[in-house]
């Protein structure tokens, strides 16, 4: 199996470990034929956006302990379905992008141009 890449055409770099993100929670946004989401898109959440989604039904910030999550706090990183980005772009509240870390099957429902513009500064 080939590497997975990210939307800039490089190996696709990990996202975030803690807390674990990724379809697979390895840390990668990585997809597959189950991740019918396509959690794709690398984000450092901010307030604006955990409003915007939990407004769209899907409440981030909370703590689900029986699933192992911690709820997210602003700053966080986070693999998002890259439907909910555009939907969040869209919207004025779509939070910045890892470009690194996103794969590329974003492009399939995003714009490079629109991820580049939320660019998040490397770390």
């Amino acid at each position: 199996m080939a590497e997975a890449k990210n939307v800039l055409g490089t190996d696709l770099e990990v996202c975030c470990t803690s807390p674990m993100t990724g379809y697979y929670r390895d840390g990668f946004c990585n997809t597959g034929g189950q991740d019918f989401g396509v959690h794709v898109i690398c984000a450092q959440v901010t307030t604006e956006f955990l409003e915007f989604t939990k407004s769209r039904g899907n409440d981030l910030s909370t703590p689900v302990p029986d699933y192992n999550f911690p709820g997210l706090k602003p700053g966080d990183r986070w693999c998002l379905c890259a439907s909910r980005w555009q939907e969040a772009f869209e919207a004025s509240a779509a939070p910045p992008v890892v470009l690194t870390a996103t794969h590329a099957r974003a492009l399939e429902v995003c714009s490079l141009q629109d991820l580049k513009q939320h660019a998040s500064p490397s770390k």
